[in-house]
């Protein structure tokens, strides 16, 4: 039965090539390397430019015309949740944001810079990128994937891409589901994996204000719904359906008068679809444009805008046929989510029954002319937050997320709260509802399983999917965020190294061993990788006195703070490993607080000698959506003895978390 499934397939591949030259489609010839990329997102960039540091030939293949995705689409408020589990080139990614701008690391930037340094890392690996190409179709043999058909609308050609493996990058899974992989869309029901925030969830978060009339004339059925609600109605809670949470366009907007264009009327503007935003004010006041959007400023004047409450930037219920469309079909839902956010910016600054405050506001505002130059000053990239998820080795769910189940296989970590944005809006008991939205939280840094981003071996043995990887609806919203996404993707390079390099399936390779080369090897080029001691390893901590442990806002799962005074020496010592030698930058964590210590006492001894130093509270400003900063402690040369970094209280409220070392040439 595989054996004639495997046949059908390669023969549908084939009418897929035929129909492309019929369709007036030039074949060109065939393309041959030992790992093949799909998808230029942020964890495409990173597995290519990994596998090509790792010595083998790869290419990486874009539909569009830009490499990063969301993370240069406007995705400049990185979702963090807790940097202890960003790890690798991930990290260097943000640490290179970071000297951009003057800082150690950054975690808020402009799209622009972000898509500088990702075409540097392909330069860098000496990547070749094939653009606007798109895949058609996947041949097999067996459990092979043999080679890929991509199509290139504009140039009017077809190529064959071979590869000893695949890596699928994109956002959607098309390459995983050419290829016969089994997938999930929408959501499980509770009770599939016995989990309690899956499926149909009527939350508050995001949510609509009560008493709002959901009909064209209000208290008549018969007018009609407004546009943006949905005729079904609301299931029971925790049951499964086909719907996907809502997608947005992450805006980049400037109020730098020199550098802004105005927000003029696009294409297909309808003001009626804006008609819940003003029942909306009716029942909430409209303050600022921050009670609308989450309004998040970026460097040089800029914006990172995200949906907020009941009506916003996030177009709900418009999205559910995306992810298995065709790419006709998905070219109109696209344009349609920009017709909307347009004509939403344009609405709020325009239409006469929003409040003069707020079209003042906005009227500071415009499209950035240093910004998506190509493309009319506009994102390239729809955040597509979930489409496709693999059913895989093994599939992360809320157990995972929440430490009830853990994996010995990790090769990547998340830390993220489960967060789902809504699925629908519809009409419960006469009102209009929000249904879908999720933010549950309240745990540490979980570790991905290796498992969760191979397809099951008799499926394909030769693919590995980092992006849209195994995990119910609910893990994922935790799982999918762009830095977890980077870290997976140089995973799973290092694997399809791996096994290539063992001539194995990709499910067979030596996981532990692939865990050691991700720590050894962080860069993929060999240097001296960083080094953390956080303060929960209590092999190399000496804790003195009294400290209280907080589980919220540090790095890694737990932070200590002084307890009250009790007149006996409080101080934390960091001991470095005797091996440790040569020169260091030494930074500690600093969980900023309400009440933390106005000054901290820290101790460096490198070995010969100690410097003392103090860090003051309000000299550490935090950045970005994140907690805390890693503060410089200086430069230090060790030699190969007993060294360290000692926290002293100096009353209650000091803080202290984990000390981290950086190579310096």
């Amino acid at each position: 039965m595989m054996y004639m499934r495997a046949q059908w397939r390669n023969v549908l591949c084939l009418m897929v090539i035929l129909l492309s030259i019929k369709s007036g489609f030039a074949q060109s010839t065939s393309k041959s390397y030992d790992i093949c990329v799909y998808g230029g997102t942020s964890a495409g960039v990173i597995a290519a430019y990994t596998a090509a540091k790792l010595g083998k030939t790869v290419i990486l293949i874009e539909p569009g015309k830009h490499l990063g995705g969301m993370s240069s689409g406007g995705l400049g408020l990185t979702d963090i949740g807790n940097k202890y589990a960003i790890s690798g080139l991930s990290l260097d990614f943000y640490r290179r944001i970071g000297k951009h701008y003057g800082r150690f690391e950054q975690w808020v930037f402009e799209p622009h810079v972000a898509e500088k340094l990702f075409n540097e890392y392909v330069k860098n690996g000496n990547v070749p990128v094939l653009f606007q190409n798109r895949i058609v179709g996947a041949t097999k043999k067996g459990n092979q994937i043999v080679a890929i058909q991509l199509e290139n609308p504009k140039e009017k050609q077809t190529t064959s891409v071979r590869a000893k493996v695949f890596i699928d990058c994109s956002y959607e899974g098309d390459l995983m589901a050419n290829a016969g992989v089994s997938y999930a869309v929408g959501r499980e029901a509770n009770a599939e994996y016995g989990e309690t925030f899956n499926g149909v969830q009527l939350m508050n978060g995001h949510q609509m204000p009560p008493g709002i009339d959901p009909y064209k004339i209000k208290g008549d059925p018969q007018s009609g719904l407004l546009w943006g609600i949905g005729k079904g109605t609301l299931a029971e809670t925790g049951s499964g359906d086909k719907k996907v949470q809502a997608y947005n366009f992450r805006i980049c907007l400037t109020n730098n008068p020199n550098n802004r264009i105005p927000i003029t009327q696009p294409d297909d503007y309808l003001p009626e679809r804006y008609e819940l935003l003003i029942r909306q004010m009716e029942k909430r006041e409209w303050k600022s444009l921050q009670d609308v959007f989450i309004w998040s400023g970026m460097p040089n004047q800029k914006t990172d805008i995200n949906n907020r409450n009941g009506f916003s930037t996030d177009m709900i219920g418009m999205n559910w046929d995306y992810p298995e469309a065709n790419y006709d079909k998905r070219a109109e839902i696209w344009k349609a989510h920009v017709d909307y956010t347009k004509g939403l910016l344009f609405f709020v600054g325009t239409d006469p029954r929003v409040p003069e405050h707020i079209r003042k506001e906005i009227a500071q505002w415009g499209y950035p002319k240093d910004e998506y130059i190509d493309n009319g000053n506009w994102s390239h990239q729809l955040y597509v937050r979930e489409a496709r998820r693999m059913k895989g080795e093994l599939v992360m769910t809320q157990h995972h997320c929440q430490g009830r189940e853990k994996v010995a296989d990790g090769v990547g970590m998340a830390a993220y709260t489960m967060d789902s944005h809504n699925c629908d809006r519809i009409v419960v008991k006469g009102e209009v509802r929000n249904e879908g939205n999720v933010e549950e939280g309240g745990f540490g840094p979980y570790p991905i399983s290796y498992r969760a981003i191979v397809p099951k071996e008799k499926e394909a043995a030769n693919l590995i999917v980092p992006v849209c990887l195994s995990a119910t609806h609910i893990a994922y919203g935790s799982i999918r965020m762009e830095p977890v996404f980077m870290v997976l993707a140089q995973s799973a390079a290092t694997a399809a190294v791996q096994a290539i390099d063992q001539k194995v399936a990709v499910q067979r390779i030596n996981v532990t061993k692939l865990q050691q080369q991700l720590k050894s090897n962080p860069l993929v080029d060999g240097s001296r990788p960083e080094i953390v001691i956080d303060n929960s390893d209590q092999s190399l901590v000496t804790v003195t006195g009294k400290w209280d442990h907080q589980t919220y806002g540090g790095y890694g799962p737990d932070f200590l703070v002084a307890s009250e005074n009790t007149g006996q020496p409080q101080s934390i010592k960091y001991n470095f490993n005797p091996s440790i030698k040569g020169k260091y930058e030494v930074f500690t964590y600093y969980p900023k607080r309400a009440k933390t210590a106005t000054e901290s006492k820290i101790i460096v001894f490198d070995g010969k000698q100690q410097k003392q130093l103090h860090v003051k509270d309000s000299d550490v400003k935090v950045l970005g959506q994140t907690y805390g900063e890693w503060v410089s402690l200086g430069t230090y040369d060790f030699s190969p003895t007993a060294a360290f970094v000692e926290i002293i209280a100096g009353g209650t409220a000091t803080v202290a978390d984990a000390v981290l070392l950086v190579p310096k040439e």
